[in-house]
């Protein structure tokens, strides 16, 4: 028996979990209905295999938040510690897995393998998608000599930086941008496309990132913004009206969901001017689902170094706990 070889699955919900009264009915399902013992259960290949089973929530990926975050990275980082255990896989929602990739990236920079995997179909379904994920994600899971955090769907690996969902159903749903996927599966084998060097954050930082965020209660504020067509920025003067009052948490940070390379409407510019001028920090990305932000002097707001306006988000309320960079 190899020193490493047991597979930690953590379940926390999702639409790979979910459950229709109609088999046929791949929409009107509940999401975070199947425990994960059951879902890896149903999925023969894996009976025999060294599989451990735990259930870390049980929610619909749109749910997701700090709270279960938190968990969830104690949780991974527990079992990582295991001198046994090769890797982690992670059972999730569709809609918030890119983010829940970065947080753990960021939080935990793995040295074993941490999978996620997920489904756009309910367990339920005629042809559920959700089994050969899984399976797939377990074998990507042994793969020595990989480290990080990945994700796993219809075939391809995916480097939690890189991955995005870009489709609404379809079950071939993310992508990885101009990055490309990092590899595939092709039965029950991994074809790599791109060496295991050690994944990017673009985010600095303190080395004991998981302690402090297990000592923290809740994540600073920090809301996504869009640029658009007529956009007269009264969202941001909303932000700062509520951030005038004496009630509630006050707003940290905005990141700009731009148009092409960081633009934004005039309007919004200005109301930005105001609240970067009232400390709050502002950070630009871009809506456009290929290419980044490239910056230029004179610009007035930085950049997201290349990350999503979601992951943008996320990244600008980790930078902003105390004592974090």
């Amino acid at each position: 028996m190899k020193a490493r070889s047991v597979c930690v699955v953590l379940g926390t919900g999702g639409t790979i979990a979910g459950r229709s009264v109609d088999a046929a009915d791949n929409v009107g399902y509940v999401a975070g209905e199947v425990g994960v013992g059951d879902l890896v259960k149903a999925v023969p290949p894996l009976q025999g295999l060294a599989l451990e089973c735990e259930q870390v929530a049980q929610i619909d990926s749109k749910d997701m938040g700090f709270a279960v975050w938190k968990r969830l990275a104690e949780r991974v980082a527990h079992h990582l510690a295991r001198e046994e255990v090769q890797g982690v896989v992670v059972t999730h929602g569709t809609d918030t897995l890119e983010e829940t990739a970065w947080f753990l990236q960021t939080v935990l920079a793995p040295d074993k393998p941490v999978v996620l995997t997920s489904a756009m179909r309910p367990a339920t379904a005629l042809v559920p998608d959700g089994p050969q994920n899984l399976l797939d994600a377990v074998v990507v899971a042994g793969c020595d000599g990989l480290t990080g955090v990945v994700a796993v769907s219809a075939g391809w690996v995916h480097r939690a930086e890189h991955v995005c969902k870009v489709h609404s159903y379809r079950i071939d749903a993310f992508d990885s941008g101009d990055a490309g996927p990092m590899g595939c599966v092709e039965e029950g084998v991994v074809r790599w496309f791109q060496p295991f060097e050690a994944p990017s954050t673009g985010l600095s930082g303190p080395t004991d990132r998981l302690a402090r965020i297990s000592a923290a209660t809740a994540l600073p504020s920090v809301v996504l913004v869009t640029s658009h067509s007529d956009a007269d920025g009264r969202v941001v003067l909303g932000v700062l009206a509520l951030n005038s009052g004496q009630h509630g948490a006050k707003t940290q940070g905005i990141v700009v969901a731009c148009t092409g390379n960081g633009t934004l409407h005039a309007e919004l510019a200005a109301a930005l001017d105001q609240a970067q001028a009232s400390g709050v920090r502002v950070v630009r990305a871009t809506r456009c689902a290929r290419g980044r932000v490239i910056s230029h002097v004179g610009d007035k707001f930085e950049s997201s170094a290349g990350l999503s306006p979601v992951k943008a988000r996320l990244a600008l309320s980790l930078a902003l706990l105390p004592d974090w960079a």
